[in-house]
């Protein structure tokens, strides 16, 4: 009788990497990237600066977008009953994929700090990142791409307004990147944003998982 054949079964991290779509989250970062770097090479924006505006809050909106989908678990309950504790594996997670994003989006941005550059691309990301985390623990990563959309878009139009401009710490998306009111606020939902979901996880979303 022929012998049974041994199932060869996927490293931990491998099955870790797939039930978080990881793949599908680096091709999409990389995929913004080279969107940056294509738009942000055209000759109005390299003349012109503050035509890099649309283009600091779309690269870092579309990362978060791709981060918080892989926020998402299907094993929220053995999480939560595992003998090892799940949020430092949570917090590496957000952290690794965020630096890569924000590392990516800043080489593809030029300039210097005082003119919509990297600087101001890093904090956006950071910022980005943070809202989405929370959206992931209050409304699910399904749908944490939402409050991050909606505030960068209600920023983004009313950034027209001077007093709206001024205000760093509102709207700390278009400020051009140094201003320590921006990264403060842009710092601050980070850090509480990758908190809430290392300690807490994203919201279950219902049997349709």
């Amino acid at each position: 009788m022929n012998a049974p054949r041994e199932v060869t079964r996927p490293a931990p991290l491998a099955l870790y990497a797939r039930s978080r779509a990881v793949l599908t989250v680096l091709a999409a970062l990389a995929c913004a990237a080279l969107l940056t770097v294509w738009a942000a090479s055209r000759t109005d924006a390299f003349l012109d600066p503050y035509h890099r505006v649309p283009l600091l809050s779309l690269a870092p909106l579309l990362a978060s977008a791709a981060i918080g989908t892989s926020l998402h678990t299907y094993t929220r309950d053995l999480d939560d009953t595992a003998v090892r504790p799940w949020w430092p594996r949570r917090l590496t997670h957000l952290l690794v994929l965020t630096a890569l994003a924000a590392t990516a989006l800043a080489l593809a941005v030029p300039g210097d700090a005082q003119v919509f550059g990297a600087v101001g691309m890093v904090r956006n990301t950071l910022g980005a990142v943070g809202v989405t985390a929370l959206g992931a623990v209050l409304f699910g990563a399904r749908a944490a791409w939402m409050p991050t959309t909606l505030y960068f878009s209600a920023v983004y139009l009313s950034a027209a307004s001077p007093r709206m401009r001024a205000a760093t710490v509102l709207a700390w998306p278009v400020q051009t990147g140094p201003q320590r009111g921006a990264w403060a606020a842009a710092l601050a939902l980070f850090v509480l944003g990758a908190g809430l979901y290392a300690v807490r996880g994203a919201r279950p979303e219902g049997p349709r998982d």
